[in-house]
């Protein structure tokens, strides 16, 4: 496929020539009356409304959400907001050779110091039963899983190897923590730091986007973890009752807050510290990577984010650019 420029650095007036992904598409009715196509296209680094006017009926019948698209248009703007006006689109033809993993965003960390650095951190766990237990947990096809799926389907690491990114973000910040409270059960908290989102290797999938199972929207991954966990305890001869039921504890209270979805409150020193540690990994990710994918915008704040409950600052230099050093933290 010829090379062609990412979503995140068009520019309103940039025309469009592009192999894209279609995420959602309606058809909506204007003020005046007329009908025309609205959908979003994506790539691997941002997604864009999208609008077409006239000859949609087609494209409408024949493409659905998920398929890739070959679209002619221009960057638009709306309400300060970049989005795409579409004068042509198609479906993908097999001969135009383009595939599904091109369009899914990867983490821009290399999976192989990740797995490296996970591999330190397990082998420095001194506990035994713990470390036997994330043998026996991170293998196999559960453990592939582990490395490639995102942490969240749209919000926080939301991306190729992004679980294993956001975990090891929390671990370093839960070591930070142990290195000051002598209190800590080191081995215990770095514990409930791997596995506390592990229950998202079944409760995501990756197709042509990021969505859920129906196991993990029935259960959710909170549940799926602490059930993985308490079965694989149960083979390991000897496993003290009260450590599993703490490392458990962990998962079950990693998002804090009953209205938070987590079916327990924090009740321990480690489990407070996941929490916090966990809001601060997901929560900078998510606010770095929304106010980079408005770059392009020529407002000082990104749109307003339900999310996060507010629109966030863009902080620009003279020339009115995203800072470069903001996303090379």
């Amino acid at each position: 496929m010829q090379t062609q420029s990412k979503l995140n650095k068009v520019l309103v007036g940039d025309s469009l020539n592009h192999f894209l992904l279609l995420s959602k598409r309606e058809i909506r009715t204007a003020k005046n009356g007329r009908d025309y196509l609205n959908i979003e296209l994506r790539d691997d680094t941002n997604s864009l409304s999208s609008k077409m006017w006239d000859g949609f009926a087609e494209i409408f019948t024949t493409a659905k959400e998920g398929d890739i698209v070959k679209v002619e248009g221009v960057i638009d703007e709306f309400q300060g907001t970049p989005q795409i006006k579409i004068n042509k689109i198609r479906k993908v033809d097999p001969a135009d050779g383009i595939t599904f993993e091109y369009f899914l965003p990867k983490s821009e960390r290399n999976l192989d110091l990740m797995k490296k650095e996970l591999g330190i951190v397990i082998d420095s766990i001194s506990n035994p039963f713990i470390k036997q237990l994330l043998g026996n947990v991170l293998v196999g096809e559960r453990f592939d899983k582990y490395l490639r799926v995102p942490a969240g389907k749209s919000w926080h690491h939301s991306y190729i190897h992004g679980l294993l990114e956001h975990t090891l973000e929390i671990v370093k910040i839960c070591e930070l923590a142990a290195s000051f409270h002598n209190e800590v059960k080191r081995d215990l908290l770095i514990a409930g730091a791997i596995l506390h989102d592990f229950g998202k290797t079944e409760e995501l999938k990756i197709d042509a986007n990021f969505d859920y199972t129906d196991k993990g929207r029935l259960i959710g991954h909170i549940v799926i973890a602490a059930n993985i966990v308490d079965k694989e305890c149960e083979k390991i001869s000897e496993f003290p009752e009260d450590l599993k039921y703490q490392l458990i504890h962990l998962i079950l209270s990693h998002q804090g807050k009953l209205e938070f979805a987590s079916p327990v409150e924090p009740k321990t020193l480690e489990a407070i510290i996941l929490y916090h540690a966990d809001e601060l990994s997901a929560k900078a990710n998510a606010y770095k990577n929304a106010i980079k994918s408005e770059n392009s915008s020529s407002s000082n704040w990104t749109k307003y984010l339900p999310l996060a409950n507010t629109a966030l600052y863009i902080p620009r230099d003279k020339e009115n650019d995203v800072k470069e050093n903001l996303f090379d933290l």
